[in-house]
């Protein structure tokens, strides 16, 4: 019996598993290109193809076995709720099949937990903006997967990069009816170029422990919502080189994915929260191989759209499938068009909504995915090794102590504006002294800047301070007072009446900075 007919039994097979739900009693069956996912009750069975491409070989049973047991090495980590094990479809002494038997095993399964479609987030993506709650358990979840990933070597994944360029030359051009031939050569050249720039700080990371074993998946699609936290699922495990990369790239294909599908504020948020958690990626210069990473991204999906377009009957499919090639093509070379960074300062007294000002901001300045948001609030936790909610204690806000953060800010924002990447620093800033200082710093990288300064009635300031919840301030009502007292000294910055909503005041805001 040959390989194609023994699959095609346990195909069959797994299509007659009886459910063990009731209200889900038929089983559904999902085929892809390399996958077969039969869906049955609250389980899910996924088996390898007998096929071969250039980027995967699953043509024998030792090759899917193999691969079978990588995809539990690879998702357990991340997706314990749903990656069960890896079992073998036997072939019993009587003749009959069984799945995980003592028989001799004819084919290979993943046994998962089944969820369902609407629960990806793509799914949900596509509804409504995504709350803030959850871009920062995505943050989260991708800060714990990268914790975890196994370590490798930058030099490899240079070396990738840049055959991955000429990949996508090669195969924009097998379609000069969607991608101009002039844009693509731009896109090349641009490329190899800004990859050529990057090559010392790609092996530096690699030495500093940030490129790793990754997912290699991570888009909206591989992320499902399980009791309301995202879970990570589906990584590559066909392909070492292709699953390894810098933690930045990885986290580039949410952003990206995010960034088209106009979550712009979610894909900021992620990137912000992710650079504020990450234990890993501490020295910020790794910002200027983000719009590389992220023109990657959309590069390479771009080229499968394309691909896929050629394959589809539907009319209406095959159109979808262009646009979205064409779509992913334009962000691609959005994302390496050089822009100036800025660095807007935004001061106040506790309570006037700095921080939420900046998430409000931060999207639309700079380069894609937006403004690094840099805060003292965030930076004491961070430098006291205490979690980001715990209180610090009084000796974290002496004036010997406050220095301490304001000047590791000031050496993080440095590098971020070196990087070419905009930045938004939120802090009181009540002393003339910081302020001076801050603005210097914009000057002496020869960057954008602005400052702003927050006002609100003390009332206000006191109401706000004491509904806060899980924030890294510290702040309350006799921190407001005190700060009423202050000494503000010479008021250069603009002034800002945020005593209302936080649209009204992003509404000031943002007309200032496009002046």
């Amino acid at each position: 019996m040959d390989q194609a007919e023994t699959q095609n039994q346990a195909l069959e097979f797994l299509g007659s598993l009886p459910s063990d739900d009731p209200a889900r009693p038929e089983v559904k069956r999902i085929d892809t290109h390399a996958n077969i996912v039969f869906l049955v009750g609250s389980k899910a069975y996924k088996v390898k193809r007998s096929v071969k491409f250039p980027f995967l070989d699953y043509s024998t049973l030792p090759l899917r076995e193999e691969a079978c047991k990588a995809e539990i090495t690879y998702n357990q980590p991340n997706a314990p709720q749903i990656y069960r094990q890896a079992l073998p479809v036997t072939r019993e002494a009587d003749g009959t099949l069984d799945l995980g038997g003592t028989g001799e095993p004819i084919e290979w399964a993943v046994e998962m937990n089944r969820f369902e479609r609407q629960h990806e987030l793509d799914s949900v993506a596509g509804t409504s903006p995504l709350p803030d709650t959850l871009t920062d358990r995505l943050a989260d979840m991708m800060v714990t997967a990268h914790d975890v990933a196994p370590l490798r070597q930058g030099n490899g994944f240079y070396a990738e990069l840049a055959s991955y360029v000429e990949q996508n030359d090669a195969a924009f051009r097998e379609h000069p009816d969607l991608f101009e031939a002039e844009a693509v050569r731009h896109l090349t050249e641009t490329s190899r170029t800004v990859l050529s720039a990057l090559h010392e700080l790609i092996l530096r990371r690699g030495e500093q422990g940030l490129v790793r074993r990754c997912h290699g998946d991570a888009h909206l699609r591989n992320i499902v919502m399980v009791d309301d936290t995202p879970v990570l699922f589906d990584a590559v495990e066909f392909s070492d080189a292709i699953a390894t990369g810098d933690v930045l790239y990885d986290l580039a294909f949410l952003l990206m994915d995010l960034w088209d599908r106009g979550q712009q504020r979610a894909a900021n948020r992620v990137f912000n929260r992710y650079m504020d958690k990450s234990r890993l990626d501490t020295h910020s210069e790794g910002l200027a191989a983000l719009p590389f990473y992220l023109m990657m991204r959309a590069a390479i999906r771009s080229k499968i759209a394309a691909s896929s377009a050629l394959n589809q009957s539907d009319p209406n499919q095959k159109q979808r499938e262009r646009d979205q090639a064409q779509a992913y093509f334009r962000h691609a070379v959005d994302f390496l068009d050089p822009s100036r960074p800025q660095l807007v300062a935004i001061g106040g007294l506790s309570g006037t909504g700095k921080t939420t000002l900046a998430y409000e901001i931060a999207p639309g300045i700079g380069r894609a995915p937006g403004a690094r948001v840099l805060r003292t609030d965030v930076m004491r936790k961070r430098l006291l090794g205490i979690e980001e909610t715990e209180k610090a204690p009084a000796e974290a806000y002496t004036l010997e102590a406050s220095q301490k953060v304001y000047h590791a800010l000031d050496d993080t924002i440095q590098t971020v504006l070196a990087a070419g990447h905009s930045a938004i620093f939120d802090a009181v800033f009540a002393a003339e002294s910081e302020r001076d200082r801050i603005e210097a710093i914009a000057n002496n990288v020869e960057c954008g800047f602005c400052g702003l300064w927050l006002t609100a009635p003390a009332n206000i300031l006191k109401a706000r301070v004491s509904a806060r919840g899980d924030d890294a301030s510290d702040a309350n009502a006799d921190v407001v007072d005190t700060q009423l007292g202050y000494d503000l000294g010479q008021m250069n910055w603009v002034e800002i009446d945020a005593g209302s909503n936080v649209d009204e005041t992003a509404g000031q805001v943002r007309k200032i900075l496009n002046r």
